[in-house]
């Protein structure tokens, strides 16, 4: 490993003390030098990559686009580690799409890249089932271990020369782009298998949530239920108190509350917050702001 480029050190907690990634901090434990261009399409950061002549780049979860001068350096190409069974879900967010999508499997897949997004030919792939109750928190440790082992076993067949590259399938092309803080708004008037799999989706990024009684409401863990209850956004008990002990009212089925966060207090167990605010029983959460 000639080099380990990742992104600039990031201000975090309430003091905004610049942090480093967790790839820089393993990269300095193994003393691989590491580079954090702002840019990496930036002049002088290709010219540091081109004169440290590598055979290859590898990249995973980058979050920059690698601009041509930069892709045409490495005789072996570069190798893209992608979180889907391309070409489905091709884009930023792969993991939270197919969750979000009710998909029953996804997989990684190691790809040369091109220029444009995510649609250069296969080298490999390898498929593990969505388990039921996966979590983009959950399912990116698992695709993670598996993008390694898959990544272990052919970059040396490419480097020997053993592999052609298959062109992506031009059937099946889904694009994701990158979710936003507003896309985890739940609204209460969807059914309650589709919010469920919003919340498991957006875990941990951007998180789901309501508002009650003019505060943000984060729903960090929900289960759907069977039932109905009228309008969408009835808060009520659940009749599965020993899964969730809060049910709200959906277009089709009940929405079980296990986790909730209120805006500036800790994250508590639905329980707990119902024992500490009984008076949300009865009330309708708003479908939007």
């Amino acid at each position: 490993v000639v080099s380990v480029v990742t992104q600039p050190d990031r201000p975090v907690g309430r003091e905004g003390t610049p942090q480093p990634s967790p790839v820089k901090r393993r990269a300095l434990e193994l003393r691989f030098p590491v580079m954090q261009p702002a840019k990496v399409r930036a002049t002088e950061v290709i010219e540091e990559i081109r004169r440290l002549a590598p055979d290859a780049i590898v990249v995973a979860a980058f979050g920059q686009m690698l601009p041509p001068a930069l892709l045409e350096i490495p005789p072996l190409h570069c190798i893209n580690v992608h979180a889907s069974l391309l070409p489905r879900w091709r884009g930023a967010a792969p993991i939270a799409a197919a969750i979000l999508a009710g998909d029953k499997e996804t997989g990684v897949t190691i790809m040369l890249m091109e220029a444009g997004l995510d649609t250069g030919p296969i080298l490999a792939r390898r498929a593990i089932p969505i388990e039921p109750r996966d979590a983009t928190r959950t399912l990116t440790e698992r695709l993670a271990l598996l993008g390694a082992d898959l990544l272990s076993e052919t970059l040396p067949k490419w480097a020997r020369h053993e592999m052609t590259p298959r062109p992506q399938p031009e059937e099946g092309v889904t694009v994701v782009n990158m979710f936003h803080k507003k896309d985890g708004l739940l609204d209460w008037q969807r059914p309650a298998d589709e919010l469920d799999r919003r919340c498991r989706a957006f875990d941990p990024w951007p998180g789901c949530y309501t508002r009650w009684q003019g505060k943000l409401l984060k729903v960090l863990a929900a289960v759907p239920l069977e039932g109905a209850l009228e309008p969408p956004g009835l808060v009520a008990l659940s009749p599965r108190k020993e899964i969730a002990p809060i049910a709200v009212a959906t277009g089709y089925g009940l929405l079980g509350l296990v986790r909730v966060q209120l805006e500036g207090k800790p994250a508590v167990t639905a329980a707990e917050f119902l024992r500490g605010h009984p008076g949300i029983l009865g009330e309708t959460l708003p479908n939007s702001y």
